[in-house]
Order: structure tokens, then C-alpha cells, then sequence
């Protein structure tokens, strides 16, 4: 359990330096485009090759090379489970190949027509200079998976840091040189490519030293067969799950010149918590719930999951009540510099909160996908996939004639609430030792100490306005006093109420605290 656990906090502490850098990028970005045409377009280009990174990479394909990556190496071992990832990079490189080459010829050629408008063209035009990036950041993602069941998570997780310091170099770079967006823009592009390319080559290099040594393997397997049996339904699910974060921009892309840009802010702010600490769980946990199910040991599957659903309810839902009080300070402190003004931060304010109310659900529905997906079952994903892509569609569609962007980010959390209960009441049918029983009293504990910890935040909040300080002064006081008392409040309320998984962490964490040493 402590291994388990030393891996969470080494996975936890890499991912916060790539999101610490990754909000710093966030930042400078609003600052020097704000909410803007260029914004929204460079935004929707690169949810293109995030879209197949998705897909293609630490999605669908991860997902199903995983469970069989952990049977060839449990029964044959590195040398044969080295082959096996070769056989897949180099399919995956050709089919890479062949979707930039046709979409940069396809959006290449629609800028040319005359067909778009100006502002979708801008957007086509970003796009044919980012689509190479989805080669690097997809073949990234797959050597990253056989570094985890290698049981080495510090340098797949700290990746993320090489792509944010390019783009924030090639950002500074590109306001120093000139003050015009469109140059900005195109220095960011540049950034987004080069820090791809790292983030290939250091796993890569990372996976060499473990004895890996990439080479042609063109033959086929019957660990191929298996992997595209289990891919191909694990695909159509990614695959609507991303036409859902798609059908979200391209509806708020038509909205207006500033809701793409808000929409993806709120977006990113709830995404801090549920990448830093969910991903790192599920990432951890992936390999584990993989070989139990491999040995057959349903009571380890169980107990691993159960763990770890305990652990992202515990963190994510305190998290998402902080974003809902405190998203406005947050905001103001953060991101009000430069082009993004006082009217843009108003509008972001409520798509936080909305979205802050959903991350428990978000968060449980990406652990869930992940124990199917080590139960080999790839259908259910699909199923309830296309049945959260038709409650976005609706939901958006509707709600974003009365409330606009709030509309959209509302009809997101309600598909993440369908999601998540689908996705549990499948785990449970599947394995009878998997049940809402396991996780009542916790996840009470949890909800306990949370609405406390929210109640505490509104009065500290209502408290430091009443003051009538500077905006900026009042949002550093809110930030720098309520979010780390407020954390404590609250880890402080599950200790008292016993919370099982926060002693088990204290435990852990105080084997890495160095013991002073008598003189």
C-alpha cells in the first residue's frame, strides 16, 4: 500500500510542477491576447491534435496496450513486452503520419478557397501549423505507458513541464519582439512544436535505459489482434467523448469573439486539481487494477478501487467547493493582466463555479473508465459515451440560447453526472466485490468536512471585502489566507472524523520527512 501510495505523491509532485508552469502559461497568454479572435482561433487549432492525443495516445489505444503490455511482460517478460510496443509505435506512426499529412493538405486548402470566414479561417490556418504536434505527443504517450508498468511514473508525468517551459519561452520570445498578435500567436505555435518533440524524446530516452531500443517490428501477433479487438470499441468511445469537448468549442466558437476563451479558462482552472492529483490516482492505479485482474484476484481489484475512488472523491470534491466560493478572487489575482480586463473576468466568474460543481464528477467518471478499461471491457465506455455526447448536444444546444457560454459549461457537468453513475453502476454489475456500500461512509465523511470547509470560505470571503481594499489586495488576502487555512480546515475535520485514506497518506508521508539525527 505505501509503494501505491509513494507513486501517487511522486506522480502528484511532478504533475503539479507541469500545471504550476501550465498556469504561469495560462497567464502570460490572457495577458498578451486576452479574449480575443486570435485567442479563441489558437485555442480551437489545439484542441485538434489534443483531440488524437486523446484518442490516439493516453486514451483509447493506452487503455487497451496496457492489460496486454502487463500480460506479455508478466508471462514473458521485457524483451517480448519490448517487441509488443514496438509493433505498436510503428503502426501508430503511420496512421499519425497519414491523418497530418490530409489534414494539413484539407485545412490548407480550405483557407485558400475563400470558403471561411475570416474568423474560421484563422482557425483552419493555426491548424495546419499545429497538426504535426499530434505525432509527437501521441507516440510520447505510449512510450509514458511502458514506463508505468515498468513502475517508473516521475518522468512520464513530468513531461508536461518541457511543452509548458517551450511555450512560455517562445511567448516571452514573441512579446519581446513584437506587440503584434499575430507574430505572438505564431511564437506560441513554434513553442507547442518544439516542446512536443521533448516530450517524446525524454520518455524515449528514459525507456532506453530500462533496455528498450526501438526497432521496425512489422510482423504481427496475437497480441496485436488483441490489442486492436480492444482498441477499435475503445475508440469510438474516446472518440465521442472528444467530439463532445469539439462540439463544445466549435457551439461556443459561434457564440461570439470571447466564449471560447472563457469557456476554456473555467475549464483549465477545474482541470488543476482533477490532472494534479485524479490523473496521478488513476495513473498509479491503472497497472494495479490491470495485473489483478490478470492474476484473477478480485478481492485486490476491489480493494485498489475502491482505495482509489476514496482518494479522488476526497481530494476533488473540496477542491470543486473551493473553485465555487473562491473562483472570483482566483481569477482576479491570477489572470486580470494586461488584455484580459474586468469584463472578462465577470464572465468567466460563473463558468467556474458551474464547473467547480461538477469536478467530483469528472473525476469519478475518469477512475471508472479506467477499472473497465483494466476489465478488458471497452463497450460500456462506448454506450454511455454516446449517451453523454447526446445530453451535451441537447443540453448545449438549448441551454446556450438563455445563458450563453454558462449554458454549455452546465450541459458539460450534467453529461460528467450521467457519466459517472453509468460507469459505476457497470463496475458494480461486473464485479459483485465492487459496490456503493464501500465507498457511503467515506464519501459522507468527505461531503461533511467539505461543506464546513465551504461554509468557512463565504464568511472569510464576506469578511476581507468588508474591509473595502484594492481589488487586487482583496483577491491576494482571499487566496493566500482562505485556500491554505481552508485546506487545513478541512484535512483537519477528516482526521477528527477518521477518514481512513488521510491517515494512510499521513503515514506515508512521514517516511520521506528526514529524522534529525543525535550529535
Amino acid at each position: 500500500m505505501f509503494k501505491n501510495l509513494k507513486n501517487i505523491v511522486v506522480v502528484s509532485l511532478s504533475t503539479v510542477g507541469s500545471r504550476v508552469l501550465g498556469l504561469m502559461r495560462d497567464i502570460l497568454i490572457f495577458a498578451a491576447l486576452g479574449a480575443s479572435a486570435w485567442n479563441d482561433a489558437f485555442i480551437l487549432a489545439f484542441t485538434l491534435p489534443n483531440l488524437f492525443r486523446r484518442l490516439l495516445g493516453e486514451g483509447a489505444l493506452t487503455s487497451a496496450m496496457v492489460p496486454i503490455f502487463s500480460d506479455v511482460l508478466h508471462r514473458a517478460g521485457r524483451s517480448e513486452a519490448f517487441a509488443f510496443l514496438n509493433q505498436v509505435l510503428l503502426r501508430l506512426l503511420i496512421i499519425l503520419s497519414a491523418l497530418v499529412v490530409s489534414g494539413m493538405v484539407l485545412f490548407g486548402s480550405l483557407v485558400h478557397s475563400g470558403m471561411l470566414s475570416d474568423r474560421w479561417a484563422l482557425g483552419a490556418e493555426l491548424a495546419v501549423v499545429l497538426l504535426p504536434y499530434m505525432i509527437f505527443i501521441c507516440l510520447a504517450a505510449i512510450v509514458s505507458a511502458g514506463l508505468n508498468l515498468l513502475g517508473r511514473f516521475a518522468i512520464a508525468a513530468s513531461t508536461p513541464i518541457l511543452l509548458n517551459l517551450a511555450m512560455i519561452t517562445a511567448l516571452a520570445a514573441g512579446i519581446w519582439l513584437s506587440h503584434d498578435q499575430a507574430r505572438i500567436v505564431y511564437w506560441l505555435c513554434g513553442g507547442v512544436l518544439f516542446g512536443g518533440l521533448l516530450q517524446l524524446l525524454l520518455p524515449a530516452w528514459d525507456l532506453a535505459r530500462q533496455g528498450w531500443r526501438p526497432r521496425m517490428e512489422s510482423r504481427g501477433s496475437t497480441e496485436m489482434s488483441e490489442l486492436w479487438r480492444l482498441f477499435l470499441p475503445g475508440l469510438m468511445g474516446a472518440a465521442i467523448l472528444q467530439v463532445n469537448i469539439l462540439v463544445s468549442r466549435l457551439l461556443a466558437y459561434s457564440l461570439d469573439e470571447s466564449a471560447v476563451s472563457v469557456l476554456y479558462l473555467a475549464s483549465r482552472l477545474m482541470e488543476l486539481p482533477l490532472g494534479i492529483f485524479t490523473v496521478a490516482v488513476a495513473t498509479v492505479f491503472f497497472p494495479l487494477l490491470a495485473r489483478a485482474v490478470s492474476d484473477r484476484d478480485n478481492h485486490s481489484f476491489a480493494g485498489a478501487l475502491t482505495q482509489g475512488m476514496r482518494l479522488v472523491v476526497g481530494i476533488s470534491l473540496p477542491a470543486g467547493i473551493g473553485l465555487m466560493v473562491l473562483g472570483g478572487p482566483i481569477l482576479e489575482l491570477l489572470f486580470r493582466w494586461g488584455a484580459f480586463n474586468t469584463q472578462n473576468v465577470a464572465q468567466t466568474i460563473p463558468l467556474i463555479a458551474i464547473y467547480g460543481l461538477g469536478l467530483p464528477f469528472y473525476s469519478a467518471a475518469t477512475f471508472a473508465t479506467r477499472g473497465l478499461h483494466a476489465c478488458k471491457d471497452m463497450k460500456t465506455p462506448v454506450r454511455v459515451a454516446g449517451l453523454c455526447l447526446l445530453v451535451n448536444l441537447i443540453c448545449g444546444v438549448v441551454l446556450m440560447q438563455f445563458y450563453g457560454a454558462g449554458g454549455l459549461a452546465a450541459a458539460n457537468v450534467l453529461a460528467a453526472v450521467v457519466q459517472s453513475a453509468c460507469l459505476w453502476r457497470a463496475l458494480s454489475k461486473r464485479r459483485s466485490e465492487v459496490g456503493f456500500s464501500q465507498l457511503r461512509g467515506a464519501f459522507a465523511k468527505v461531503l461533511c468536512a467539505g461543506v464546513v470547509m465551504g461554509l468557512y470560505c463565504v464568511l472569510g470571503h464576506a469578511l476581507v471585502l468588508s474591509f473595502d481594499l484594492a481589488d487586487k489586495l482583496n483577491a491576494a488576502v482571499i487566496v493566500g489566507v482562505l485556500v491554505p487555512s481552508g485546506a487545513a480546515l478541512y484535512f483537519g475535520l477528516l482526521y477528527l472524523l477518521k477518514f481512513e485514506e488521510l491517515d494512510t497518506l499521513a503515514r506515508m508521508l512521514r517516511r520521506f520527512i528526514p529524522k534529525g539525527r543525535s550529535s
